[in-house]
């Protein structure tokens, strides 16, 4: 793990010069340790394991996303290109990167813990830096105050845990008493930053004030941490949430439904998306607390599956704010007269956002379904709201933008190659690796 580590360190020279091929450069070098990464060996324990790091099979899927996420970035943020700002927006970019890998791959859980409090940084820097409005300040300390309030507890646990079993390495066998605090700390860090229902509220305001790399980060890893860490606690002691699990399961199953009626009235096209994540990451949390096989590969499923189709969607509406300049549904519509040739794009992601085939989204919800069924028999009615309202509004977020009449004079614009590139290796991955199903099982 420590060559791939070294690698990107190794990327850091190039921010020292001011060219214009620096950036693609850097994007190249991104996409080629992807390569390097994808021939790496994984099993179903730790495997490539060097100085306190290694990979499984948790871990192995969302490196890989982490490293294609930011080589994205940097193909979004054309604007920033030509600024003088752009060596330190890449180095911010390389930073994250290298965090979200380290916290992907520690074997460790206070290395894990401090690599995902200082994740925080590389993000506020991102929002603050390049975001919209003035708002992005009260959105920056949202994000701050809510992931620093739940995680300090997580903090008091590791302590009392290193105390009792000296130790804190993963796939060691630990004493945790049978309270239902310890439990409650132990995991709210990461209910946090998922987000669960009712701690959700930074979220909308994060990737609203955010600049279009803040928002694909944001959907496509950061909210995946809280998966993995949630997933990695579960199994130091799995008694603890066979008895408190249903507390979480039904604050999920209500919340999607809610999250779900509550992105039908939004007027804001990334308010939308950044709901609907909501909604989605009240299925992952659903999958995961069943603690069954299927709901756990749902959920990863799901965490795959929707970084990469919630990611797409907020460069389709960033494409749409660089030419109107408003993300509001009322100016963003009758975009099929605007921009006719982006409307498959939109029906694609809208439509997999949805989980139609042949998207990883539809596995993932049919995966989750069986472990919820094996769960609760009676949480088949609240899916079934929650696919539904999902539907109504990815349907919704489609037609209110493509149909109705273009509010300006007419006028025609048709969307660069670059961007055409963007929204297809968001794409390609979503389909192909539900083709290749067979490696799974």
């Amino acid at each position: 793990m420590m060559k791939l580590i070294f690698y990107l360190i190794f990327l850091i020279p190039l921010f020292f010069f001011q060219l214009n091929s620096c950036w693609w450069l850097f994007q190249m070098g991104l996409l080629i340790s992807v390569v390097f990464f994808f021939f790496f060996f994984f099993n179903d324990y730790f495997s490539n394991i060097s100085y306190f790091l290694g990979v499984d099979f948790y871990s192995y899927g969302l490196i890989l996303l982490s490293i294609f996420i930011i080589s994205l970035m940097i193909i979004s943020s054309n604007k920033i290109n030509n600024t003088k700002n752009s060596s330190l927006f890449m180095f911010i970019c390389l930073v994250l990167c290298i965090i979200l890998i380290m916290i992907f791959c520690c074997l460790n859980m206070f290395l894990m813990y401090v690599f995902f409090e200082l994740s925080l940084v590389p993000l506020m820097i991102l929002i603050f830096g390049w975001g919209y409005q003035v708002e992005r300040l009260i959105a920056g300390f949202y994000l701050f105050f809510y992931t620093l309030f739940a995680s300090l507890p997580l903090f008091v646990v590791l302590v009392y845990l290193y105390m009792n079993n000296l130790t804190l390495f993963f796939g060691m066998s630990y004493y945790v008493p049978n309270f239902f605090l310890i439990h409650f700390f132990m995991i709210f860090a990461f209910l946090v930053k998922l987000p669960m229902f009712m701690v959700h509220f930074w979220l909308p305001k994060a990737h609203v004030q955010a600049p279009i790399s803040g928002s694909m980060i944001l959907a496509g890893l950061l909210l995946k941490i809280g998966g993995y860490g949630f997933l990695r606690v579960m199994l130091l002691n799995e008694s603890l949430f066979l008895h408190y699990s249903f507390i979480w399961y039904s604050i999920s199953m209500v919340g999607g439904l809610l999250v779900s009626l509550i992105c039908l009235v939004q007027c804001d096209v990334k308010c939308l998306i950044a709901y609907s994540s909501v909604a989605h990451m009240s299925l992952c949390i659903l999958g995961l607390v069943s603690m069954t096989k299927w709901g756990v590969l749902g959920s990863y499923f799901m965490m795959i599956s929707h970084g990469l189709c919630s990611s797409g969607l907020f460069c389709l509406a960033n494409i749409s704010y660089e030419r109107f300049s408003s993300r509001s549904f009322f100016f963003n519509k009758g975009l099929l007269n605007f921009m006719p040739s982006m409307c498959i794009m939109w029906f694609m992601f809208s439509a997999f956002n949805m989980g139609c085939p042949p998207s990883l989204n539809l596995l993932s919800e049919v995966l989750i379904l069986g472990s919820m069924l094996f769960y609760w028999s009676y949480s088949s009615y609240y899916f079934a709201f929650i696919s539904f309202f999902s539907a109504c509004f990815s349907f919704y977020l489609f037609s209110y933008t493509q149909h109705g009449s273009f509010n300006f004079l007419y006028s025609f614009s048709s969307g660069y190659s670059r961007e055409y590139l963007l929204l297809f290796i968001h794409l390609i991955p979503l389909t192909l690796i539900l083709l290749g199903m067979n490696s799974f099982f």
